[in-house]
């Protein structure tokens, strides 16, 4: 990743060394390895983030696509029930047998004018 050899490393030693002395050097040290810790924790947790929220989006999708398939299948079941049912309605329509009662109705009271008007 970073192309450091062991020459660099011992440089950066060397004059962390002579800048901070003897005295000071474990305790910076440490202070860096744990700032180092930070660092690497809070990028794995970014990863790990990442990486849930695009497990989820992928089951969205899925869901989504499961779910278009579902609907196109119940369309494709609907559609000769429904074709079946609106035959049997039009050979059976009661619809049709009360529009023809009401003429035929008509016809029978102007065929007898004997019968009273319901005025």
């Amino acid at each position: 990743m970073f192309d450091i050899g062991f020459t660099e490393i011992l440089i950066v030693g060397v004059v962390a060394l002579i800048v901070l002395g003897p005295e000071r050097l474990p305790s910076a040290l440490r202070t860096a390895g744990m700032w180092l810790g930070r660092i690497k924790q809070t990028v794995g947790t970014v990863q790990k983030e990442i990486s849930e929220e695009l497990r989820v989006e992928e089951m969205r999708q899925a869901a989504k696509k499961q779910q278009e398939e579902l609907e196109q299948s119940v369309e494709t079941l609907k559609k000769p029930f429904n074709e079946s049912l609106r035959e049997e309605m039009l050979t059976t329509s009661p619809v049709a047998d009360q529009q023809a009662e009401p003429a035929e109705t008509t016809a029978d009271t102007a065929a007898s004018p004997n019968k009273p008007s319901a005025e």
